[in-house]
């Protein structure tokens, strides 16, 4: 029997406000689809912590024994500054400033949101789509909501009319806004645009003739709207209608709003069951902003280069900081923190390294199953991850007390027992081991070591063809030797 059929499921729902019961459209199946990064800077760790809620929930439904399709998209077209509807595109902008072509800022920063996820142990999506990649699919989309009188042409673009969806719909009815008190607070636009209302949003932008990013389309060379690309792959690989929608809670409106909006004019039905939305991660107290100087990149924590922090910090440990706190609560990231984190991961990781070495008994004296279900009440309260860490530790406290022979454990419990910690803590938490990380990285220092002296032995030999041969081979590694007047170091790019 599939685990998730004796561990029912409560999630909640942006969409009610309340946690409901998790019911899958297809049994034993489940289709999520998450906002991913706009790939025009090097990610932010709000961002990181926003995934990394998806992460877990993602994990735990793996360990549910779910089949899950998983979609996280690349948004690589760029929407517009300030996410509204004038201004210049994101990537674009920052194109033009580096004097680099689009795409090249798409691949850089593209290739940096891979590098740090993994570099926190990420699961990879099922499917990581692009914008750029179904520009066909947002244009028939838009002709849809057209034949439906709820999308109109203006000057080679296109928009969607709110005033009229909302005739026989609900535009607000997941961030519980009212449309009536929206116009009311909406500047007056003066004729300067080409909206029917004020509330109107884009589905296809016409191209000014600087812009590079466009495509040709019925209307005009131009290039979609930033909500028009969820809406057209989340339907394409889930369907018009599925299970989860996530993404951060800044994303709830305009962006989901308008995502549902899109989706019942084009299908005439509400797109998802359950939407979640990760909270914010602040710093300090304080919003981070690099304008304010208060702000610290993922990579920053891992290097220790930074001015906010004492020292670096492993990823585990800050995985282990951030899934502390709930995914829908402020999580306030600060030295203090996560230096009292890192003290209780070590704790963490003794106990579970001691935990093969615990010599099992004829009768156990602590209810071991109840624990486990303990575990699995807590994520199965809408994925509570700080109280299944303190049900963790309270394993530790068991682990300690089998070691000093204060407590007893029977065979199948020591296994069963095992079996459960290392599944929380690796496969749904999404923990790794440093210590092991730390003994790989100590024989790959010896190896370095070892080839950086038979290079120091070649030159002195006048073998400077060796010497050369062994420098070029470590770059072709990653491996960068550096010569000082006091030897020579290497770093790994």
């Amino acid at each position: 029997m599939p685990l998730y059929t004796s561990q029912p499921l409560k999630i909640y729902n942006s969409l009610s406000g309340e946690k409901e019961d998790f019911k899958p459209i297809h049994e034993g199946n489940v289709g999520m689809y998450v906002c991913g990064p706009t790939v025009y800077s090097n990610v932010h760790l709000g961002n990181v912590r926003t995934f990394m809620s998806f992460d877990v929930i993602f994990r735990y439904f793996l360990h549910l024994d779910y089949k899950v399709r998983y979609v996280r998209n690349i948004t690589d077209v760029g929407h517009i500054v300030d996410d509204v509807d004038e201004g210049e595109d994101k990537i674009a902008k920052k194109a033009r400033l580096e004097q680099l072509e689009p795409m090249e800022v798409v691949q850089r920063y593209t290739v940096d949101f891979h590098d740090i996820l993994k570099s926190f142990n990420f699961l990879p999506p099922s499917i990581e789509p692009t914008a750029t990649g179904h520009i066909i699919e947002q244009i028939e989309i838009i002709k849809k909501i057209m034949a439906t009188g709820i999308g109109y042409e203006a000057n080679g673009s296109v928009y969607f009319d709110v005033v009229k969806y909302n005739e026989t719909n609900n535009y607000g009815i997941l961030s519980g806004r009212n449309i009536e008190d929206m116009l009311a607070n909406t500047r007056d636009l003066d004729g300067q645009s080409d909206k029917r209302n004020p509330q109107d949003f884009a589905l296809w932008k016409k191209a000014e003739p600087e812009h590079i990013m466009r495509w040709p389309s019925p209307w005009s060379d131009g290039f979609p709207g930033w909500h028009l690309e969820c809406t057209a792959m989340s339907t394409k690989y889930l369907g018009n209608h599925f299970d989860i929608h996530g993404g951060g809670m800044d994303l709830k409106f305009p962006h989901h709003e308008c995502e549902i909006a899109q989706n019942e004019a084009c299908t005439g039905q509400s797109p998802v069951n359950y939407w979640m939305h990760a909270n914010m991660l602040t710093l300090n107290g304080k919003k981070m902003a690099k304008s304010t100087g208060n702000n610290i990149l993922p990579g920053e924590i891992l290097s220790g280069d930074n001015h906010i922090l004492s020292k670096p910090f492993s990823a585990s440990v800050t995985r282990f900081f951030m899934l502390q706190a709930h995914y829908r609560s402020i999580l306030d990231f600060s030295d203090d923190a996560i230096v009292a984190a890192e003290k209780g991961y070590k704790r963490l990781m003794e106990a579970v390294e001691a935990l093969p070495n615990i010599v099992a008994g004829k009768t156990s004296s602590i209810d071991f199953e109840a624990w486990k279900q303990l575990c699995y009440d807590a994520m199965n309260d809408d994925f509570n991850t700080p109280i299944l860490i303190a049900q963790l530790f309270e394993a530790v406290r068991f682990i300690n007390l089998l070691k000093d022979g204060k407590e007893t454990i029977s065979a199948e419990d020591l296994e069963s027992f095992k079996t459960a910690v290392n599944a929380f803590v690796f496969d749904v938490l999404g923990l790794s081991d440093e210590k092991s990380a730390d003994a790989d990285n100590d024989k790959l220092e010896g190896v370095v070591n070892m080839l950086i002296g038979m290079r120091n032995q070649a030159r002195a030999d006048k073998n400077f063809a060796l010497s050369d041969q062994i420098r070029d081979q470590l770059i072709a590694l990653g491996i960068q030797l550096k010569d000082g007047k006091e030897g020579t170091s290497f770093s790994i790019q």
